[in-house]
């Protein structure tokens, strides 16, 4: 049976990360390890992110075509 749930721990010990391994190992399920940030949002942009939901008005919030361009998003 395929599902689509996706499972995420965050083991803080070299010890849970193998404890974790060998049981997802032994359920023979396929994983995945990152030791990167999969969004990999600069602290800068997280600031400008927090600032402008803190200081905007709210039906300025929607606007996000000034944030875009400060954030360098190109979409």
């Amino acid at each position: 049976m395929q599902t689509n749930n996706i499972f995420i721990a965050h083991p803080t010990t070299t010890e849970q990360l193998n404890a974790l391994k060998a049981v997802v190992k032994a359920l023979k399920v396929k994983f995945e390890l990152r030791k990167d940030d999969p969004y990999n949002i600069s602290e800068e942009d997280k600031a400008l992110v927090l600032n402008r939901i803190v200081t905007d008005k709210d039906e300025d919030l929607l606007d996000w075509s000034v944030a875009k361009k400060q954030l360098k998003i190109k979409k």
